[in-house]
């Protein structure tokens, strides 16, 4: 049986399958290096990076398995000279993302943490607290894969104009296909579900959120390297857009600037975090390494 090294946590049931399977787990072992000596499948969320550096401490890997949707934080093309294959989870967290950004999208409308952390220090501040709607938004979609097209299946409940910004998407009769400028422009909301590459690192700078409404608000559960943060920063500070909520940094654990301000909603990472994308990783995660045997 093949040698497991689980590198990030992973659902406590996934774990057990994992050990019945193979037998030779090592769950998150404190010395690392020492378990990838003899290692042939490699398993890693998005806190792990697999670089060159990594992978020349597995000499027998065969398989780096990313529980999880992107693949920015593995080195494709080290992996590809050694015959390692790649492959990830792009189905199981889809629901959970989208879900979260809705509500991201609302907490931020409503001032729902505001809200909370001033009456539980006995503070009623309802009429400071006046919100928004999302009916009736246009909200402007950068990135239009699963996650993306969840988002825009979930928005039409609430009675959102949906537009969109992703060089692969043909509109339809209910969604336009827009330039990003006309998005950032237009949008009361702009939602981010581009991947990591080259092309789409800060895609979002100084420039483009100058093109943005007063009134607007941006929301990043995609990957923290899509925006400027410092641009992002001083736009939120002067009140140039009108708030962000963020769930993905550039550098995790996040403590950064953004902290200080009261017009960003943040969360630690929490996309694909709810017991049922943490099951339903595990499953396709599972299935996928029985398949290459």
């Amino acid at each position: 049986m093949a040698r497991v090294v689980i590198a990030d946590k992973l659902d406590a049931e996934t774990v057990v399958e994992l050990k019945m399977r193979y037998g030779s787990v090592a769950d998150m072992p404190s010395e690392i290096d020492k378990e990838l000596a003899d290692a042939e499948i490699l398993i890693v969320r998005s806190r792990t990076r697999v670089t060159k550096e990594l992978l020349a401490k597995a000499p027998r890997l065969k398989v780096v398995a990313r529980a999880g949707v992107g693949l920015d934080n593995i080195d494709l093309e080290e992996c590809g000279g050694r015959g390692i294959k790649v492959l990830n989870t792009p189905d199981a967290s889809t629901i959970a993302v989208a879900e979260l950004t809705i509500g991201l999208m609302i907490s931020l409308l409503r001032q729902i943490p505001r809200a909370d952390s001033s009456l539980k220090q006995k503070r009623w501040e309802k009429e400071s607290l006046v919100g928004r709607e999302l009916y009736g938004k246009t909200v402007g979609i950068v990135g239009f894969g699963r996650v993306g097209s969840a988002v825009a299946e979930r928005l039409r409940a609430f009675g959102c104009k949906i537009i969109v910004y992703s060089p692969h998407f043909k509109e339809t009769d209910e969604i336009k296909s827009v330039p990003l400028e006309e998005l950032l422009r237009n949008s009361d909301v702009v939602t981010l579900h581009a991947p990591l590459n080259e092309t789409t690192r800060g895609m979002i700078g100084k420039q483009q959120i100058e093109m943005m409404k007063p009134s607007a608000v941006i929301i990043n559960t995609a990957r923290g390297q899509l925006i400027d943060e410092d641009a992002l920063y001083d736009a939120l500070k002067s009140r140039r857009i009108a708030g962000a909520a963020i769930d993905v940094y550039p550098a995790e654990p996040y403590s950064g600037k953004l902290c200080e301000l009261e017009n960003v909603v943040l969360t630690p990472h929490l996309g694909g975090s709810t017991t049922e994308g943490q099951e339903r990783i595990g499953k396709e995660l599972i299935e996928k390494l029985e398949k290459i045997g």
